[in-house]
């Protein structure tokens, strides 16, 4: 059977470095993005250019009919296929202060992270366990951990994933299914553009924000055979802002 790798969220940041560094280690990868068609392809041409292997899908992750009618249409195509890795990455901040929070802000947050992870895993996770092996990765956030202000959709979204890992895990790792969460601090992408840097560096102990490549080899080794034996985790990524 082909073996394949979804990464939503796929186009851009961490996404981006995720999708190039698991191609690189031989994996087909599957680059999901909600609009930015353009962006997906450029990394799915840059995957293909160093020899690797790539497609690109579209699909809202926040949108459960559209999430089902893309991947029922790809494992149709893809009879003699299974998505056996999944990198649970798309995710958006819309950050006010509570009492300014719109119900759009909340719901934006919440329904593309927690509601997306949950739209995308609850539609792979079947054909995993039928296949008695899997690797999953949700990408939480420091914020999800401690919860900051001004993010209280974002923590609450993050949290929230973080508690559905830990239960999912066990769930399934009878069916040799691994599931874990990384949560990055401070990494240098466009989620990140317009934050002080220079303020925020002097609040972490490496002193300095993290790169999406960092990021990206912590995900490789997670869903490599060197992790079977890792489930159910919370891995940060943050340079030592938070222990």
């Amino acid at each position: 059977m082909n073996k394949f790798t979804l990464v939503t969220g796929g186009s851009r940041g961490i996404g981006r470095a995720v999708c190039l560094r698991l191609a690189q280690a031989g994996q087909f990868i599957i680059i999901n993005y909600k609009s930015n068609e353009l962006a997906a392809r450029l990394v799915s041409e840059e995957i293909i250019a160093a020899g690797g292997r790539s497609e690109v899908l579209q699909f809202d992750v926040a949108n459960r009919e559209q999430v089902r009618a893309a991947l029922t249409r790809w494992q149709e195509a893809n009879k003699d296929g299974i998505i056996d890795v999944l990198i649970n990455n798309a995710g958006i901040r819309n950050d006010s202060l509570l009492p300014m929070m719109s119900d759009e802000q909340w719901d934006s947050v919440i329904d593309t992270g927690l509601q997306g992870m949950y739209n995308v895993t609850r539609h792979l996770i079947g054909p995993m366990a039928m296949n008695r092996g899997g690797r999953i990765i949700n990408m939480v956030s420091l914020s999800g951990l401690k919860g900051m202000p001004g993010q209280v959709n974002y923590s609450a979204a993050k949290a929230g994933i973080i508690g559905a890992t830990k239960a999912l895990a066990q769930e399934v790792a009878r069916r040799n299914i691994t599931v874990n969460a990384i949560a990055p601090g401070f990494i240098k992408t466009d989620m990140t553009e317009g934050l002080d840097e220079k303020e925020l560096i002097s609040l972490i102990p490496a002193r300095r924000f993290g790169e999406p490549a960092e990021v990206a080899e912590l995900a490789h080794f997670l869903v490599s055979p060197a992790a079977a034996y890792i489930t159910g985790q919370v891995i940060s990524i943050n340079g030592g802002l938070y222990c």
